[in-house]
């Protein structure tokens, strides 16, 4: 211990999610730094877990063992008190002679005693024992600072969880709510604010943390800006070449092939700029059990009238029909276009543009419904073009389709709200899969879209306007903020 370092020691009974409130708390989800397990007594140790920045140890929590005999320890406590009140003589008295007897009690309360504050976690699922009664006096008991954390990991009654909070209330300094397997960012902040609460001596080294992580979570939407703007950018320029001779244009069964053939590379090229940017996502917010869901082959002959193209991107017909109408109300210098909100989402094509539509790209409309119809994904030759000497090629990319760019950005925008809703506590490899059913850029002011629209349309041409960039990140960083 260290009385320049505040420290911290999380306890609680076997289960109760001591190990997974750390892990989502500090980011920690790999298994070979902090074990998140099931298995009963799964920490038989004391862990030691450094709060570092730039080098300096700022805060330390302790993964301590579960209570396993807190009745008996808590009598055996009294026993040594004779008659007395019982107090941190007597607590230390039980940790210097009682380590055979109770070896994970002893655990659990030496670094306490020797200076750290608890952090004691229960699940208010469980009813409230005679168990969870002798530790909350056995941790009141030590004279440390205390702050009590209701994990929940099922419902909770409304009475059962009023007898933990009355009983939680009479006993510890604070008592707080912390769904280790939910808690966000922000969940995260107001845990370590609340250490201030209870431990005044260090609040300077608290607010030190505090400050190191507003300031590592700004960064971090940056960098995730810049790298969503460099897949936009990489997906947007992709073009893929494909050699042709004199026989295959006048034969349309060849032709035919080699597209198919130089489609499905367009495609293989373009899944693997989408997995270069998440997987620097979750890079960057220390992800290392979420999976990527891509497959380059699932987009191969799809386009937008098949119910599962965009949902393999992220959307499904609400949010498809959302950034449909975008693409067309931004390309075609739209104001005030609109979708029949009454139809949003029930029916492929059922919303109708409202307003005119001018202009778009290569002077067509902009993306509209018409019936049951809407622009295609194909991929479609943009060009034959002389490959040297006497042969050709073909130029496929990117797909013809206005809202090409919209989705990609939905797709990502979509898949970073996926990597940074997941706390780290849960230890399921999962897939990172889009929530279908919403939609990111629908809600875009007009003054971020038409930013958005004039950078994708310059990227489409092949020459992306370097001065809009400032303008594009800043953009990008709101929406992911």
């Amino acid at each position: 211990m260290n009385d320049d370092i505040p420290s911290f020691a999380v306890v609680g009974r076997v289960n109760a999610g001591k190990t997974a409130t750390l892990a989502t708390l500090l980011e920690v989800d790999d298994n070979d730094v902090l074990r998140v397990s099931s298995t009963p007594g799964e920490t038989t140790s004391v862990q030691i877990l450094p709060v570092i920045y730039h080098g300096q140890e700022i805060v330390r929590f302790l993964d301590t063992p579960g209570f396993q005999q807190p009745v008996e320890a808590m009598r055996e406590i009294e026993r040594l008190a004779s008659g007395e009140t019982p107090g941190p003589p007597h607590v230390q008295r039980f940790i210097d002679e009682s380590a055979d007897r109770f070896p994970d009690e002893v655990r659990l309360l030496a670094p306490i005693m020797a200076g750290a504050g608890i952090l004691y976690v229960v699940d208010p699922s469980n009813p409230l024992r005679d168990a969870f009664l002798a530790e909350m006096e056995i941790l009141r008991w030590t004279g440390r600072p205390r702050l009590a954390l209701l994990n929940p990991q099922s419902d909770v009654p409304p009475a059962q969880d009023h007898a933990w909070r009355e009983r939680l209330g009479a006993t510890f300094n604070l008592v707080r709510t912390f769904d280790a397997h939910s808690a966000r960012y922000e969940e995260r902040r107001r845990l370590l604010e609340s250490l201030l609460q209870i431990d005044e001596l260090h609040a300077a080294s608290i607010r030190e943390v505090l400050g190191h992580m507003e300031n590592e979570w700004q960064e971090r939407r940056e960098r995730a800006a810049e790298a969503i703007i460099d897949c936009l950018e990489k997906s947007l320029l992709l073009r893929v070449y494909e050699p042709i001779e004199e026989r295959d244009q006048g034969v349309p069964s060849r032709f035919e092939r080699k597209r198919a053939e130089a489609s499905l590379l367009y495609f293989k090229k373009l899944d693997a700029i989408g997995r270069e940017c998440v997987e620097a996502l979750l890079k960057l917010y220390r992800h290392h059990l979420l999976q990527i869901d891509t497959e380059p082959s699932q987009h191969q002959g799809l386009d937008l009238a098949t119910g599962e193209t965009w949902s393999k991107w992220g959307l499904g017909r609400a949010g498809l029909a959302a950034t449909s109408a975008l693409a067309g109300g931004v390309s075609g210098g739209v104001i005030g276009s609109t979708i029949d909100a009454a139809t949003l989402g029930h029916s492929l094509g059922a919303g109708t543009l409202i307003g005119g539509l001018v202009g778009g790209l290569s002077g067509g409309l902009g993306a509209f419904f018409k019936g049951h119809r809407l622009p295609e994904l194909r991929m479609k030759p943009t060009g034959i073009k002389l490959a040297g000497g006497d042969g050709k090629k073909m130029v496929l990319g990117p797909p013809a389709s206005e809202n090409f760019s919209w989705v990609l950005l939905d797709s990502m925008l979509l898949r970073y709200h996926g990597i940074v809703t997941r706390a780290h506590g849960r230890r399921d490899a999962a897939t990172l899969e889009a929530n279908a059913s919403e939609s990111r850029v629908r809600t875009l002011p007009s003054d971020q879209r038409t930013t958005l629209q004039k950078w994708f349309t310059s990227c489409l041409k092949g020459t992306p306007d370097r001065a809009r960039e400032p303008e594009v990140f800043a953009v990008l960083v709101e929406l992911l903020e």
